[in-house]
């Protein structure tokens, strides 16, 4: 899922992104495909084209996320197991894991890499990743997480990335990067003179975070939040969105380690608010709208 500000409107957000919420929301745990044409007329609420549409749906079936049913003159599309992980995941990081951390158990884990130059584009993607699995750079090679992390998916997804990229040339000499041959994983505890507040300090940018909760805030935390959306089913879409992409770019930080005044606190309150208002009226909308084919 993209990252990206939270300060944006509904017609600058990426259809994709949009689409993991509406399939998370009215694909995930139901048997069934939902009809391109229906996706169309709720995405239109939303100011995206039918075009931008079926790009992300052709986008997504052909990354394994979704699959196609035809009946007669009708394409539906219906999530795959793949997809299904994907989703469930973001629906565990929005309503199990929550915004705030206040179940630390003092441990980090701790990855340490050094990669040769050949493999820049590598490094650069293991870079990424950490950071999108809630890694900080705490010094040159060195990045911590709060918690224990597996770290496995993202090592052996770059084993594969490596070959995929490899010149003919290249792979007949280097069947592969093993990453495990480049990369150190531990799990650890701060001691002195080391304060595990001097490590979040140090390897997050606490104020960019806060600035990304402020932003959730100034958009929702408001007696009728976002006017021009055209109904409960646009505003639902939206909300998930963007809260979703908010919790996957936090880092989950301890909380005792945080200003007490941590915006992500209000910002859980007013998603967990709205999330539950919109839900019927957005429900019985969907209902109205969509056309599913029982699987």
């Amino acid at each position: 899922m993209s990252t990206g500000d939270h300060d944006q409107t509904a017609g600058s957000m990426r259809p994709q992104s949009l689409m993991f919420s509406f399939l998370g929301i009215y694909a995930l745990d139901r048997r069934t495909a939902i009809y391109s044409g229906s996706v169309i007329d709720v995405f239109a609420r939303l100011g995206v084209s039918e075009e931008a549409v079926r790009s992300t749906l052709a986008r997504m079936v052909k990354r394994n996320l979704l699959e196609r049913h035809r009946r007669g003159r009708k394409m539906y599309f219906a999530l795959t197991p793949h997809a299904a992980e994907v989703l469930e995941d973001g629906r565990r990081r929005v309503w199990e894991t929550g915004a705030v951390n206040r179940d630390w158990d003092g441990t980090w884990t701790v990855v340490g890499f050094s990669l040769p130059d050949s493999r820049r584009s590598t490094r650069h993607d293991l870079r990424s990743r950490l950071v999108w699995g809630g890694f900080g750079l705490l010094q040159s090679g060195l990045w911590i997480a709060p918690g224990a992390k597996d770290v496995t998916e993202i090592l052996a997804s770059l084993d594969h990335a490596s070959l995929d990229h490899a010149s003919p040339d290249q792979a007949s000499h280097d069947p592969g990067l093993d990453m495990a041959d480049h990369v150190t994983v531990l799990n650890a505890r701060a001691f002195k003179p080391t304060e595990a507040a001097d490590l979040v300090r140090k390897a997050f940018d606490i104020e960019q975070i806060a600035a990304r909760y402020r932003a959730f805030l100034a958009r929702w935390d408001a007696s009728l939040p976002l006017p021009e959306a055209p109904d409960d089913l646009a505003r639902q879409l939206l909300l998930h969105t963007d809260w979703l992409q908010l919790v996957r770019q936090d880092p989950h930080l301890p909380a005792e380690h945080l200003p007490g005044d941590w915006p992500a606190i209000r910002a859980e309150q007013v998603f967990q608010t709205l999330a539950r208002d919109y839900q019927p009226r957005a429900a019985e909308t969907a209902a109205a709208v969509l056309d599913t084919l029982a699987l």
